[in-house]
């Protein structure tokens, strides 16, 4: 199981929000390209890089730095953040990005991963933000209608190198990830899921890791990976001890 430590880009700068909410920000750190060196050398094999800015608005704000980290780390980098178009994808892709989150164009234009899928095969992810089964959209902001689960399904044959899965009242809380969300999409999709929100010590990574359950087909399913944030950020843990226990 991958271990995913998060950078989330807002006017530059690496910080946190608490549920999503742009109000509620945490500066952790002024120099994200530091940060992501540091996480690579402590072992990293992929690191999450959420762009805020062009999440709420549809720009690519911080793809310089987005560029600039991937220049500076040997592991792999996943970009999410404002991608709703064919065009913003590829400007990721063309900075050296490995893979890119496609969230709000997800629900909203599903046709557009199908196409990226085909064209940029094992480079495209999903991120499905919800508050309990309801997606939402744009920065988190919107609600949408749609409902996790079927959305799991939908991307099923689309192609996506992975699902990531975010309990939006857990993100940033450091009070544990949603199992029940997370058990629930396992069993309805056999896309590899990263789990995200809630990640408060070692102990919710080992209840991560350690999530199974045995999908229609009959095959035994676990998480691909788990993202962590504020939790590194505040000392919770290391990445190099999280990367001991997700190991073991």
């Amino acid at each position: 199981m991958d271990l995913y430590p998060a950078i989330d880009l807002r006017g530059g700068r690496c910080v946190r929000l608490h549920q999503g909410d742009f109000a509620a920000e945490t500066v952790y750190d002024d120099d994200p390209v530091g940060v992501a060196r540091a996480f690579a050398e402590a072992g990293a094999g992929w690191i999450h890089v959420v762009d805020l800015d062009a999440a709420r608005t549809g720009e690519p704000a911080n793809l310089a730095v987005v560029e600039a980290i991937v220049a500076a780390v040997s592991c792999a980098v996943e970009v999410g953040g404002g991608v709703r178009s064919p065009a913003a994808a590829a400007a990721l892709l063309d900075v050296g990005v490995d893979r890119v989150i496609v969230g709000t164009a997800a629900v909203e234009q599903p046709e557009v991963v199908d196409g990226l899928c085909t064209r940029h095969p094992g480079r495209i992810a999903v991120g499905l933000d919800a508050r309990g089964r309801e997606v939402a959209v744009r920065g988190w902001v919107a609600g949408s209608g749609a409902d996790l689960l079927d959305l799991a399904r939908r991307f099923e044959d689309a192609g996506v190198a992975a699902l990531v899965v975010t309990e939006i009242a857990r993100d940033g809380t450091m009070t544990g990830p949603d199992l029940g969300q997370l058990r629930a999409v396992l069993e309805v999709t056999a896309t590899p899921v990263v789990a995200s929100g809630g990640v408060g010590g070692l102990p919710d990574l080992e209840a991560l890791a350690g999530l199974t359950v045995t999908g229609p087909d009959g095959a035994v399913r676990r998480l691909a990976g788990a993202i962590a944030g504020r939790a590194i950020y505040e000392g919770r843990f290391t990445v190099a001890e999280a990367l001991a226990v997700l190991g073991a």
